[in-house]
């Protein structure tokens, strides 16, 4: 009996000891945690402000319970529609067009012998990623100019017309998703150069010496042992889909392309911040209606990837 006591408190003793030798990997963990905590975890506690008439100086727990009534006015609202159809729009036309092309741009560059070249290449898509989104978004509208903008000029000179792109709704769509792609690709890029590292040369070598193409190895080497970090990345981007974010949006926003601009982030804002009478509980639904989809998404696309291929975030 006594023995048994003593192995167990040695146990003990041993396992505390293993924590104090590194006690300094436990404070680095401590401090990404307490900011889980203050600004993820804390703000959670506000989500009751959706299913009560919230006043500031009643505070939570003393403003009204009302329910599901901020949804149901959502659901039932004139913008409903317009809000989801161009969130949705704009997000799968965006993951459509815009997933592929890091992965393409990474199997290019993987492929190019010129090293020197690859990093030039790879650090120009780089780029527009470092640039903040207000200087983007000038950079675009300059651009994009009736009068003055570069693409206006250039099919002036080709075809005698110009295009007003920041003022048409219809083409609103096709302007943001590839501008953002152009902006973003390149860092997106970087995680799919990275696990094409990991690749073993001797799958290539051995591809080499039996003749396959370049086309035939990417298909039968590189893109099955990138395949759980695509299947990954690409959970993550369903589980935003209902998400196109804020502020590039909401700066290249103007009156004329509204009808086709107006997404569930800047009407949130709008029904908040930028109304005469803000609307705090009935833009905190919106936005946890938001979150409920995305991770209602998040499981399903998790479950079906896990079934078809065994790879998901959990």
């Amino acid at each position: 009996m006594l023995s048994i006591k003593g192995t167990q408190k040695k146990k003990r003793t041993g396992f505390f000891d293993k924590r104090k030798r590194s006690w300094q990997l436990y404070l680095m963990i401590l401090l990404p945690f307490i900011h889980l905590l203050i600004f993820r975890y804390q703000p959670m506690y506000g989500l009751q402000m959706a299913f009560r008439n919230f006043n500031p100086l009643q505070g939570f727990w003393d403003s009204p319970w009302v329910g599901l009534d901020h949804f149901r006015r959502f659901f039932d609202s004139h913008m409903f529609e317009r809000v989801i159809r161009n969130t949705l729009g704009i997000s799968i036309y965006g993951l459509l067009a815009g997933f592929p092309m890091p992965i393409i741009l990474a199997l290019s560059l993987n492929y190019i012998t010129n090293r020197r070249y690859a990093k030039t290449i790879q650090t120009t898509t780089f780029m527009p990623h470092l640039i903040s989104t207000v200087v983007m978004v000038g950079i675009i509208v300059q651009f994009l100019q009736t009068r003055n903008g570069v693409l206006n000029n250039a099919l002036y000179f080709l075809f005698g017309t110009r295009v007003n792109f920041l003022g048409r709704a219809d083409l609103f769509h096709h302007m943001f998703v590839w501008t953002g792609i152009w902006q973003g690709m390149g860092n997106a890029a970087i995680i799919y150069i990275a696990a094409l590292a990991g690749v073993d040369p001797s799958l290539h070598e051995a591809a080499l010496i039996d003749g396959a193409t370049k086309l035939q190895r990417i298909r039968h080497i590189d893109l099955p042992s990138i395949m759980p970090t695509v299947t990954i990345l690409f959970i993550l981007s369903m589980g935003s889909i209902i998400s196109v974010g804020f502020e590039r949006i909401f700066l290249l926003q103007n009156p004329l392309n509204l009808s086709a601009s107006e997404v569930i982030a800047t009407y949130v804002f709008r029904v908040s911040l930028a109304a005469p009478i803000p609307q705090w509980s009935f833009a905190a639904a919106i936005g946890f209606f938001e979150s409920i989809v995305g991770f209602v998404m998040l499981v399903i696309v998790n479950h079906i990837a896990k079934k078809l291929n065994g790879s998901g975030l959990w």
